[in-house]
């Protein structure tokens, strides 16, 4: 396969999962803002959204104070903002219309329609009155993305390449969220043995308990854990669901041994040391313990991992597609 095809492919999916991801973590965070709670608790939690995607410092130099509204339209629909749903649906259409040829027509029909049904959503904002709404048609058309590609496309490099974009980002966002969401819990979080500070009064207990429940349904999670689990949400378990368990969907365990399996199918002559890396991090997953993890630090343990999945992107870009820039 052409580099520059598999690249478009590549990058085709990722945007598609980035698109979903923001919408997830959009969604979760309008929710909780419904809750009682200070305007400082409330104005917290959305610069820790603007925080997961390493956009604070852009933000604040085009809009200066975050609120609601403003934050929203900047990750919805800002044209200036390259991680915006408006861009990245848009540069997952472009990329698909890249390589029209190598996808079914139902896989191009699917990514064509999402940026034209979107544009029509969100030309008048009346989003901003329903968000969830426009979330949960973001998360249906990303679903959709995927079971058409899965359902009608021949398993050959072009379906393993949109698959690895798929997982790469998958993995990068479930980590960044961890990473966030916990630092921005980490004076009541005490390691394993401990999760909710000693002696928390009853509302504390509450707004705990919606603070982790939503990390989990941000990511589909919250059915997951009381299956898994069947307990009250403690810290540690939700990091254990989505750090190691291989058979959490989002989980970087699961990100990672698809992100293996496929690279295995792709794999040529100058691609054994990024497949070396690659499988390296998936047995460090798989081989790992939380309470070892937790001992050592969940944020350094996180920020490794993205400079590990940032290295692994960056061998995946010079193997197999359109290098990129220096």
């Amino acid at each position: 396969m052409l580099s520059r095809t598999a690249d478009h492919l590549f990058w085709m999916a990722r945007y598609m999962e980035r698109a979903e991801n923001t919408a997830r973590m959009l969604d979760v965070n309008y929710q909780a803002s419904l809750m009682p709670q200070s305007a400082a608790e409330a104005e917290k939690g959305w610069k820790g959204l603007l925080g997961i995607s390493e956009l604070s410092g852009d933000f604040a130099k085009r809009h200066g104070a975050v609120s609601p509204d403003s934050v929203m339209r900047y990750m919805v629909s800002d044209e200036a903002n390259g991680s915006s749903i408006r861009n990245c649906l848009r540069a997952a259409r472009e990329n698909a219309r890249a390589v029209r040829g190598t996808l079914t027509t139902e896989v191009w029909e699917t990514q064509n329609q999402t940026w034209l049904e979107f544009q029509r959503m969100v030309a008048t904002e009346s989003y901003l009155r329903d968000p969830s709404n426009l979330f949960e048609w973001v998360k249906f058309r990303s679903h959709l993305s995927r079971g058409v590609t899965v359902g009608t496309m021949l398993q050959d490099e072009a379906f393993h390449f949109l698959r690895i974009g798929s997982f790469l980002e998958r993995a990068d966002n479930t980590a960044r969220l961890l990473d966030v969401k916990f630092h921005a819990v980490e004076s009541e979080y005490h390691g394993a043995n401990g999760g909710i500070a000693g002696g928390a009064s009853g509302r504390d207990i509450e707004i705990d308990f919606y603070h982790w429940s939503g990390i989990l349904r941000s990511v589909s999670g919250f059915e997951v854990y009381r299956k898994a689990y069947r307990n009250v949400i403690r810290p540690e378990k939700v990091a254990e669901l989505l750090i190691l368990r291989a058979d959490m969907p989002r989980s970087l365990a699961a990100c990672m041994h698809e992100v293996v399996a496929n690279l295995k199918m792709v794999a040529n002559e100058q691609s054994a040391e990024t497949l070396r890396h690659a499988g390296r991090l998936r047995a460090d997953l798989q081989y790992g313990r939380i309470d070892e993890i937790l001992a050592t630090g969940l944020h350094a343990y996180l920020t490794q991992f993205l400079e590990r999945v940032g290295t692994l992107g960056l061998g995946i870009s010079r193997d197999f597609l359109v290098p990129v820039a220096a």
